[in-house]
């Protein structure tokens, strides 16, 4: 599969109040963007993604998902839908071998350690590697959770 050809993908950890989101370039195993967002956000987000590339969607097939897969079909979006069992403790699982623990979190016994933040991203993510069967990378950590981003401030002049 080559770059240009499979395109970019969308992973969609579906839920009522917030949803993770992540833009991969599967042909490269990279993630490009993170997100945790109410639902409404998640689609204006997807529909920015749609101008630089996205083609395809891949859906957990939990809460919400058969709203999103209407709503994904008005936007003329590939959707693919991925059994989304057991994800949440898997996410927190690859969510350390991500960004492996430090400082007293890395003492715990692996059965004990809960992410510091919110890992709908992360299940997203998942959903893109059960899917592809490939392995993604993440360059930074950074998650959105605002959208769309506030504006620049303007330079003040003295």
């Amino acid at each position: 599969m080559t770059g240009a050809a499979a395109g970019l993908v969308a992973g969609l950890d579906p839920g009522r109040s917030k949803c993770g989101l992540v833009l991969a370039d599967p042909a490269v195993g990279q993630i490009r963007q993170a997100a945790i967002l109410p639902p409404q956000a998640c689609l204006a987000l997807l529909k920015s993604w749609q101008q630089v590339g996205l083609g395809q969607v891949v859906l957990g097939n939990g809460t919400g998902s058969q709203d999103w897969c209407s709503q994904l079909g008005q936007q003329r979006l590939a959707l693919a839908v991925v059994d989304e069992s057991g994800s949440t403790l898997a996410a927190r699982e690859r969510y350390w071998q991500l960004w492996p623990p430090r400082g007293w979190r890395r003492l715990l016994p692996a059965g004990l350690r809960l992410p510091p933040r919110d890992i709908d991203d992360v299940v997203a993510q998942l959903l893109i590697e059960r899917y592809y069967g490939v392995t993604m990378q993440r360059s930074n950590q950074e998650v959105l959770r605002r959208w769309p981003l506030p504006a620049a401030p303007e330079a003040e002049s003295v």
